[in-house]
């Protein structure tokens, strides 16, 4: 087994977690927490989220993981196929990066990070719903969108394996 094809094989397996992951919150802790009302749905995130920021390992190495063996796939199918015989994996590749983590950067910690710094228990009820509307729905549009693109990805990934 080369570089390439362990690195695939990995890449398939991380980004197939990644996306249990985005789905689960897509399927089961978002809209669990949004029958809570506004002051609970904030706490309710504040406290998820903290667990994951507050580097929880296996997580970490999940979501930190899919990215270096992403990366690794990506420049060794360069290395070991040539540019031109591995545009397609490069490309899902980039996919994943920009798709998936790119979006996680981009709006989804932002949010994060504003829910997380937000004083609830001072907050009057009508700033408490402004907050839980401004982050709730941009939120889990973007998170159907990356576990969408992760499921694409994955799939595509175990594919180019079962050409190899």
């Amino acid at each position: 087994m080369n570089l390439l094809e362990f690195s695939l094989i990995s890449s398939a397996f991380l980004c197939s977690l990644v996306t249990g992951f985005a789905l689960i919150f897509a399927v089961v802790v978002m809209p669990g927490i949004s029958r809570f009302k506004d002051k609970e749905f904030l706490k309710a995130f504040q406290l998820i989220d903290g667990i994951i920021q507050n580097n929880q390992p296996i997580f970490l190495l999940i979501w930190l993981g899919s990215v270096v063996s992403v990366l690794v796939t990506l420049f060794s199918s360069i290395k070991i196929l040539g540019l031109q015989d591995s545009v397609m994996i490069i490309s899902v590749c980039c996919i994943y990066l920009f798709g998936v983590q790119g979006v996680t950067i981009r709006i989804h910690l932002p949010l994060n990070r504003k829910i997380k710094n937000l004083d609830i228990n001072n907050l009057e009820k009508e700033n408490l719903n402004k907050e839980r509307k401004n982050f709730e729905n941009k939120w889990n549009y973007f998170n159907k969108i990356r576990t969408g693109i992760a499921f694409f990805v994955s799939l595509l990934l175990f594919v180019f394996i079962s050409t190899l």
